[in-house]
């Protein structure tokens, strides 16, 4: 991802990099209803094998996307492939996992996203400046064949399965939004709509700081992240998921105000440290929270529509950058004040839930 804002801009697309987040999150949550349902049918693991066969296709088709037209309809393509494989995973652990482990559970689960996420951010740079920028798609797509090898250790969790039929891919307006994770689901947006500016611009800020790798900022995120994660995962299991989001959405908030005033490597890092709190307090709660609120018949639609919130609050994100940042560090800095909105609309969110709860506990 740090490479793709160069790819396009060496296309002549300097000024649609908004859109290589936008329009893959795009297509990501145009497959969630149809990955939610088939992931509740067909079973877990067809699921998420349909997701990395995907994966590969559009591994060997980069490479070969010569126009800011082919590289575009490539990455609508890949968006697919992250509407599918997550989906079933996450249903596949909400399966598995007690009721009063979840948060540890998810905060495992959510741990290696973002190590994955983090890794292959910070090893970008370095891949593509030394074995060229093609090199990053081998490399990737060898990876997706290594998960589909470990997939095959895993045990299908959906008890009844049913063979794959057209039908399955019709769609009723029930089966798009899992009402009851609706709660989690809002705060799923807000949150990730900062991590949409976070995406686009990250990359580019580190170029303005002079930062030689570009995947600076993801690597101290996911340090902290996993660290916040091995002292914090039991949190939400003891105090509550919307407590824990309170705390974790209030260092979301600091983050996009430090993200505004950066101005050196340092205040750049600070911001990724902090990023990496919230992120590491808020993803396993949230995960959490929507297990707890799935209907026990539905988790897999449970869990896309929290992963339609996802995309759409990253799509959100990344789209308002087209219309603030200008390819210059301060106009960078300015989008991120759409963050410090739409987290504060989280906390003020949260504290009404809150208090509501606790009126019905008394």
């Amino acid at each position: 991802m740090p490479e793709l804002n160069g790819i396009l801009t060496d296309l002549g697309g300097g000024h649609w990099k908004g859109l290589i987040i936008t329009i893959f999150t795009i297509s990501a949550a145009i497959s969630r209803p149809f990955s939610g349902k088939l992931s509740d049918t067909i079973g877990r693991k067809k699921v998420m094998y349909i997701g990395l066969l995907l994966c590969i296709l559009v591994n060997l088709m980069y490479p070969f996307s010569h126009s800011v037209f082919l590289f575009l309809i490539v990455r609508f393509i890949h968006g697919f492939t992250v509407g599918f494989t997550p989906t079933g995973a996450t249903a596949m652990i909400t399966d598995i996992l007690p009721i009063e482990k979840r948060g540890v559970g998810m905060g495992i689960w959510g741990t290696f996203i973002s190590l994955g996420i983090g890794v292959g951010q910070f090893l970008g740079t370095p891949i593509a400046a030394k074995f060229g920028v093609d090199s990053l798609f081998y490399v990737s797509l060898s990876l997706n064949l290594i998960s589909i090898l470990l997939l095959q250790f895993s045990v299908e969790t959906l008890t009844e399965t049913k063979v794959m039929q057209i039908n399955h891919l019709s769609i009723s307006r029930k089966e798009v939004f899992e009402p009851s994770v609706l709660p989690s689901a809002f705060v799923m947006f807000l949150t990730s709509s900062c991590s949409g500016c976070v995406f686009v611009l990250v990359p580019d800020i580190s170029m303005y700081l002079k930062i030689e790798n570009k995947g600076w900022f993801f690597l101290f995120y996911v340090f902290t992240t996993i660290i916040v994660r091995l002292f914090t995962g039991k949190l939400s299991d003891k105090i509550g998921r919307q407590r824990t989001l309170f705390i974790g959405v209030l260092l979301l908030f600091i983050s996009m105000c430090l993200l505004v005033n950066v101005n050196s490597t340092t205040s750049f890092t600070i911001a990724a440290i902090v990023f990496g709190l919230a992120t590491g307090v808020n993803s396993p709660a949230l995960f959490a929270w929507t297990a707890d609120l799935s209907h026990p018949q539905r988790k897999g639609i449970g869990a896309g529509t929290m992963f339609i919130a996802l995309e759409i609050g990253i799509m959100f994100g990344s789209f308002v950058t087209l219309f603030v940042y200008s390819n210059t560090l301060k106009t960078a800095s300015n989008s991120f004040y759409l963050g410090m909105i739409t987290s504060l609309f989280a906390l003020v969110y949260l504290t009404f839930r809150i208090e509501k709860e606790n009126k019905l506990n008394k």
